[in-house]
């Protein structure tokens, strides 16, 4: 945590309502920016989806605006706002923000330091790139889901977390704008970034992709060392049913780990290929001879780089979260007191300093008073449907 937030002073505009332009947002309010939400008025209410309020930390440390961007009066409004914001969010597919008059080129011509982020699932350019998808799309063409686990009918397993709208999206978006605003910094000028999330999942598929390309292999489950492909990095079950991550990769580690198993035999032969069925088959013997727990205790500690397998109720109650602060409560307007993930980021505000708004009634009329609308002038767009 930090005294004075990161992103202190900076606005940002988000025209989206999931994914992973929300979930970039999400992250710089945690850093300190000031996120203004942009969503369509009542009556173009349901080509958004509207997520509970506890999704996305209950949107704390968000306000929310509602326009009619199909309207001259609304595609003005955010224009206006935009004059005096450091950042646009948007995650509409290609073409569609320069349709509505409100793309980069219309926001720079009054801003020309606008941070403006543009986030799809396949960029703006490219045979894809008005496909429509979601997080298992991305991860299964950038060669994620191929070079992961297997299920039960020998598919790829389906993956238990949002990998491609988080790390592949959200903080690839987060990364860029980061930057861009330190190259402002210098330059003065704002930047357009092209956020694809397939783009993002193959730079987290580097290693494998790069070693095909350097070698002519063909990474999948079981071939590399990450993937399971050695006995010392893999899951085990114990006696209790519960399970065990190894990930013993440094020899040090391998060798702590073959003796407190009792396999001390294999201590020599860590990457020896014919070992690998015989050498996991004696670790999941040894591993099935203790609860998960009693192992976590004894190897936890012991640098053998073993840990337990947690399920989420496990997660809320770990010590070591706990410890670092990573859960906090807010209270909703409506749904009342709401226990969450807190800013667990480095250099994230603490949580519990960032408003809670009720994201059903928005901010329109203060947000627009604060960038020179009269109270005339709110009053005709009111009227008009412009706002909400």
């Amino acid at each position: 945590m930090v005294d004075r937030p990161l992103l202190d002073g900076v606005t940002v505009l988000d025209l989206a309502s999931v994914g992973p332009a929300v979930r970039a947002s999400r992250w710089l309010a945690d850093w300190g920016a000031d996120v203004v939400k942009v969503g369509p008025v009542p009556r173009d209410a349901g080509v958004q989806i509207v997520p509970p309020p506890y999704a996305y930390s209950a949107h704390r440390g968000m306000r929310r605006v509602l326009l009619d961007l199909k309207s001259d009066g609304g595609r003005e409004a955010f224009l206006r706002l935009a004059t005096t914001a450091d950042v646009v969010i948007e995650s509409f597919r290609p073409g569609v923000v320069d349709r509505l008059g409100i793309g980069h080129e219309a926001v720079r011509a009054r801003n020309p330091g606008i941070v403006y982020c543009s986030t799809t699932g396949y960029g703006q350019s490219g045979p894809r790139a008005g496909w429509a998808g979601h997080d298992l799309n991305y991860l299964a063409v950038g060669g994620y889901l191929h070079c992961s686990g297997r299920d039960c009918d020998g598919g790829p397993a389906l993956p238990g977390a949002t990998v491609a709208d988080s790390a592949g999206g959200g903080l690839q978006a987060v990364a860029a704008i980061c930057a861009a605003l330190a190259a402002r910094a210098v330059t003065g000028e704002g930047t357009r970034l092209d956020v694809s999330i397939a783009d993002g999942v193959l730079s987290l598929m580097s290693l494998a992709v790069d070693e095909y390309l350097a070698e002519g292999t063909r990474p999948g489950p079981r071939h590399g060392l990450l993937t399971g492909r050695y006995a010392w990095y893999d899951v085990y079950r114990a006696a209790d049913d519960g399970w065990l991550a190894v990930g013993a990769i440094e020899p040090h580690f391998f060798a702590n780990l073959c003796r407190a198993l009792g396999c001390d035999r294999w201590i020599d032969h860590q990457y020896d290929d014919e070992a690998i069925d015989a050498m996991r088959s004696d670790f999941a013997a040894a591993f099935a001879r203790r609860s998960r727990d009693e192992w976590v205790a004894d190897l936890g500690p012991a640098d053998t780089c073993v840990s337990a397998v947690h399920d989420i109720t496990e997660v809320v109650d770990d010590e070591q979260f706990r410890a670092r602060g990573l859960f906090t409560e807010v209270v909703h307007p409506t749904a009342g007191l709401i226990a969450q993930v807190a800013a667990p980021l480095a250099g994230q505000v603490d949580a519990t300093t960032l408003a809670v708004h009720d994201q059903a009634v928005p901010c329109t009329e203060e947000v627009l008073g604060a960038v020179g609308f009269s109270d005339d002038e709110l009053s005709v767009l009111r009227a008009e449907g412009v706002i909400a």
